[in-house]
């Protein structure tokens, strides 16, 4: 079944959306202010991008001779990473950070600074992340069926047992598999879905876009630090692989604890492709949010801890989600409708690998069958 034929139930309560969106539209007019970035954002990008670039430029233009020194610039770039890919092209790459298209098109290329390809992440993440959260075969951020059993609806294999243990080890491979290989991957599965389509591009041109930002990257974050660095080449490679080991496991461990833990719902369209609820309902059942008080946390991850929000309202710049984030809860609680909240990162975290542990032993298989069971 094509993927974009999922058809979500639009009779369902659908004052929900309207009057919600009606209600964050009337915040921001009513306090006179733009869904887009301001001053504090400018200043978040600034400095997330010196985070990563400062140490680069020592590593390039002041040669280290130390390995502590060198680990550490690997270890801060690492952070910097994550901090450009949560909290600076993620809103570029949704369209959130300018009204100006050619803006968020700028800021949202520095993914290729940092290892991806801006096209690819806009598939996976906008069009069908989501559009189809926690549907399994739609939802690419659940589709890791050679690793992970991430959905109820996955085949499970006697290694995902083990899943809960070997995930940390795998979330921090996360962007080494995106430089490596990834991006070549869902470029041909794309193509074959009709996919490169969404952002104007052909195969050809993508590939092209792809081999040529790559080398660069490459060029920039090994070649140099290694004709530069008076220093053994497996120093530098390890440096290069525990910056992208930081990053990928912050990535990991902030965006599925969002979606892939106890209190969210795993949905499988019908035969014809109907899924039980409305779109807005939908990620309120498949969605949750973690750590909201924790101001610093919420500012170095993008606001992503405010998933709710991001997911109801991917348009708004994250820099807003605390304040509509009110006005949705309250919203949802007026229709009776789930607003899944941890009060800790651990609690999300704890509650995802509680999830992965019993989807890989079974045990989620058996509540999911007992919960439906006829009374």
């Amino acid at each position: 079944m094509d993927r974009l034929k999922v058809r979500f139930n639009t009779k369902e309560q659908p004052e929900f959306f309207r009057i919600l969106s009606k209600r964050v539209n009337l915040h921001f007019t009513d306090n006179n202010i733009s869904k887009h970035a301001d001053n504090r954002m400018i200043f978040k990008t600034i400095f997330m991008l010196l985070l990563y670039f400062i140490p680069l430029t020592f590593l390039i233009f002041l040669p280290i001779t130390n390995f502590g020194p060198m680990m550490l610039c690997w270890i801060i770039m690492g952070f910097g990473m994550a901090g450009i890919g949560l909290s600076v092209m993620h809103d570029a790459n949704h369209g959130s950070y300018s009204s100006n298209p050619k803006i968020n098109q700028r800021i949202g290329f520095v993914i290729n600074f940092i290892g991806g390809y801006h096209h690819n992440w806009k598939i996976q993440h906008n069009v069908l992340h989501h559009s189809f959260t926690n549907i399994d075969g739609h939802d690419d951020d659940i589709n890791k069926k050679l690793v992970f059993r991430m959905s109820p609806d996955q085949e499970r294999k006697s290694i995902f047992r083990f899943q809960a243990f070997y995930a940390p080890f795998l979330y921090g491979m996360i962007t080494i598999y995106w430089f490596l290989g990834k991006d070549f991957e869902q470029l041909v599965k794309y193509n074959k879905q009709n996919l490169l389509n969404t952002q104007g591009v052909t195969f050809s041109k993508a590939l092209v876009q792809i081999i040529f930002n790559k080398a660069w990257y490459l060029l920039l974050t090994i070649g140099l630090p290694l004709i530069i660095l008076p220093l053994p080449v497996w120093q530098i490679l390890i440096g290069f692989f525990l910056m992208h080991f930081i990053c990928g496991i912050i990535l990991g461990l902030i965006f599925q604890p969002a979606h892939v833990i106890e209190e969210t719902d795993f949905f499988k369209p019908d035969a014809e492709g109907n899924v039980e609820n409305n779109w807005a309902i939908h990620q309120l059942k498949t969605t949750a949010n973690f750590a909201n008080k924790s101001k610093f946390f919420s500012w170095f991850i993008g606001g992503l801890n405010y998933q709710i929000e991001h997911h109801l309202f991917p348009n708004i710049c994250h820099i807003h989600y605390k304040a509509i984030s009110k006005i949705v809860k309250q919203t949802a609680l007026e229709y009776e409708l789930p607003y899944h909240h941890h009060e800790t990162f651990y609690g999300a975290v704890r509650s995802h690998f509680a999830i992965m542990n019993k989807l890989g032993n079974g045990r989620y298989d058996a509540e999911l069958a007992l919960k439906n069971a006829p009374a």
